[in-house]
């Protein structure tokens, strides 16, 4: 049988699925991407078919959104191997990517523990999280059509890229700190400041500076948030006199502190997408009045990525952290733009050298009467 998926199923793990379903029922075939969605072939007995055929429409991996599958019997080919083939890019282009998946639990494990060979590596990921949207190029989804390409992977990763029990199977953005991404923090001018990037970049908020964080659809700018001078200065230099500032804290606990959040403004803090969740302020808290002024509420978020994860864990209070532009301007995302554009408003620029390819603001939610509102 032939399948043919459509939807959001490149860049969600969906290749891995399929391998470990039509693996776990020994049938034989194989699964690749094109341009506009999955191809799948399996064969097998047709019990075995049928039950992997109903995995796959009702219990999809939990990023993937089904939009069509198409059947076909095909003739079998007396296979009983199942492998993931190469991309094919022939045709119209109908295949959509994921957006950019939080950190998950794992990962975050990973980079707190001193024995990990990612311990404090701000680029990791997995199949399960990570960038997709902001650095893809092309579709098929496959590294060499995302800014991941010029990163050759080293031979740990490319054995946990290639192996079927690892949560890295097939993970495109796969990186560690000897093949990957590296930090680097700069001054306005561009010229390399001395210390551990993010140390030193922790070092800038607690003393009132404004940092620069390039993160994954664009560059922030962040202050301490309970710094009324600090955050007075941030809105003197981008021009912004009172709209509300967005927070970002280091965890759960924080967001208590500072908003009455209910069951579901909670959950959606929490999710996969780690949206910017609107929420009731509490009175008499930490944060500089400037953040939002006379406003009974905040935009609050959790850290998202390894890199605001480490920085969070290294500030250990809540930060500002809003677009990196000047008011009304598009998010600054390339670096020499943002080294021109940025360079009136933050002292220091933390950076990387992992193209964002599509640049992309944090997503705005707000919870009335139980529902979510854009």
């Amino acid at each position: 049988m032939r399948l043919r998926v459509q939807g959001t199923v490149q860049g969600v793990g969906f290749r891995p699925f399929v391998y470990g379903q039509a693996s776990r029922l020994g049938l034989g075939g194989f699964v690749l991407n094109d341009s506009r969605g999955v191809v799948i072939e399996v064969e097998g007995h047709p019990s075995d078919v049928d039950a992997f055929t109903r995995t796959l429409l009702e219990h999809p991996p939990p990023l993937a959104r089904l939009e069509g599958v198409e059947k076909l019997d095909v003739p079998p080919l007396g296979s009983d191997r199942f492998d993931i083939r190469a991309s094919e890019t022939d045709g119209a282009v109908l295949a959509t990517i994921t957006p950019d998946v939080a950190t998950c639990t794992a990962c975050l494990e990973e980079i707190r523990d001193r024995s990990a060979r990612r311990y404090g590596y701000a680029f990791t990921n997995c199949t399960n999280c990570g960038p997709r949207f902001t650095i893809t190029i092309g579709v098929p989804y496959d590294r060499a059509r995302t800014t991941m390409a010029t990163f050759s992977l080293c031979p740990e990763c490319r054995s946990e890229y290639t192996d079927p029990s690892d949560r890295r199977f097939h993970a495109q953005p796969i990186a560690c700190p000897r093949c990957g991404p590296r930090l680097r923090l700069v001054d306005k001018a561009g010229a390399p400041l001395e210390g551990d990037p993010l140390t030193a970049s922790a070092a800038v908020l607690r003393v009132g500076g404004i940092l620069a964080v390039k993160g994954l659809g664009g560059y922030h700018l962040a202050c301490d948030a309970t710094d009324g001078s600090a955050v007075a200065e941030l809105r003197r230099r981008k021009g912004r006199e009172a709209k509300p500032f967005a927070v970002m804290v280091p965890n759960l606990e924080w967001t208590c502190r500072l908003a009455h959040t209910s069951p579901e403004e909670t959950a959606l803090l929490a999710s996969h997408r780690r949206p910017i969740v609107i929420a009731e302020r509490r009175a008499g808290t930490l944060l500089a009045e400037g953040v939002a002024p006379a406003n009974r509420y905040i935009g609050i978020m959790l850290p998202y990525t390894p890199l605001h994860d480490l920085l969070m864990r290294s500030v250990r209070r809540p930060i500002v952290l809003t677009s990196g532009n000047l008011s009304d301007e598009p998010i600054a995302h390339l670096d020499d733009d943002a080294l021109e554009r940025l360079g009136g408003i933050a002292d220091a620029f933390l950076a990387h050298d992992r193209p964002v390819h599509v640049r992309c603001d944090d997503s705005v939610v707000r919870v009335l009467g139980g529902r979510e509102y854009p």
